[in-house]
């Protein structure tokens, strides 16, 4: 063997851990585990799939665009996004322990199962398709989701879902980019796959990622600047004054995702139209803000921890700010 053949030797000896895999494992670390959540995590896997294949042939198969119909928030959907909702409630409900699905697009809760077996099973919240306005010029858009245990006692399924972040069982992202992948936190750290298409897997390449502690770098859609409370607005004025660079891709996944591997600050705050702001807790911001204190940032919503918001109803939204920690103790301190 030659010296320049051992850096591609050894990288083919590497271990190859599938999410699959992966997913399996940690079951393992639980002797009393029904496989219910295995399962529900492989449904999700198996839709970020079908949906990346979906993102692949929009054009040519003439899904890209408007529909003529808004969602529950008033928005005009796209094509994928029903699409992708679709599908994922198709797949969902085919797996013995989902007993609610909620999505951004729809109403209300779906309940999937509902009986008194005392069988666990779980709540799967979701935004199908975030970032869906960057479809037709090819931009980064993701699945957000989020997992919490269903409580039987529940007087409906609205009132089984609305839990705070801190309930979460599971939460995570896949972002449809130059690559899809597949971010998954289950309460003990991030773990980051990327699919491989040749082989049709997600294979891990970052155990345990964790956000930097810094970051000179800002997200946020300063179209709105002026219509922020006076506080954000002094620190867009202190970060430009110290050489702090502005990224914002106008997708959420996409923009968390930079964040979480370069590190900086993610804002999106309150405004004049929307001032409890205008992400949705239950299915945007508390499963990032899951990922974020999982891989040791911080996500706070005004100067509170995010994930301790005592929601009220399912679409409820919220301002957010979250990322590297010094970064956000930074934002904190101008509010």
């Amino acid at each position: 063997m030659t010296a320049t053949s051992t850096p591609r030797a050894a990288a083919d000896l590497r271990q190859i851990t599938t999410l699959q895999s992966h997913i399996l494992a940690e079951e393992f670390k639980h002797p009393g585990a029904s496989g219910t959540f295995s399962w529900i995590l492989s449904a999700l896997a198996v839709s970020a799939k079908i949906i990346a294949s979906k993102m692949r042939r929009a054009r040519l198969e003439d899904v890209l665009g408007a529909l003529d119909s808004d969602n529950v928030q008033g928005e005009q959907q796209q094509k994928l996004d029903v699409i992708a909702n679709e599908v994922l409630i198709r797949a969902l409900g085919n797996r013995e322990g989902v007993a609610i699905v909620a999505s951004e697009e729809n109403d209300e809760p779906l309940v999937m199962r509902d009986d008194p077996s005392g069988q666990r099973r779980y709540c799967v919240l979701f935004d199908p398709l975030d970032g869906s306005s960057n479809l037709d010029v090819a931009g980064g858009v993701g699945t957000i989701f989020s997992i919490l245990r269903h409580d039987r006692r529940a007087p409906s399924a609205t009132a089984s879902v609305l839990q705070p972040g801190v309930q979460q069982a599971a939460a995570g992202y896949i972002l449809y980019g130059s690559s899809t992948v597949f971010v998954l936190t289950t309460g003990s750290g991030v773990q980051m796959f990327v699919l491989d298409p040749s082989i049709g897997a997600f294979l891990l390449v970052e155990p345990n990622l964790r956000v930097p502690q810094t970051g000179k770098t800002y997200s946020c859609n300063e179209g709105n600047r002026k219509q922020f409370p006076e506080g954000y607005q002094r620190y867009l004025d202190w970060a430009q004054d110290n050489g702090y660079s502005s990224r914002y891709a106008g997708a959420m996944v996409a923009d968390v995702h930079r964040t979480l591997l370069k590190g900086g600050v993610f804002l999106y705050p309150p405004t004049k139209k929307a001032p409890n702001g205008k992400l949705r807790l239950m299915y945007e911001a508390n499963p990032m803000a899951m990922l974020m204190e999982q891989a040791g940032g911080k996500a706070l919503a005004g100067a509170g921890r995010l994930m301790e918001i005592e929601p009220t109803e399912v679409h409820q939204r919220t301002s957010v700010v979250m990322g590297s920690a010094d970064e956000v103790d930074r934002v904190v301190s101008f509010l």
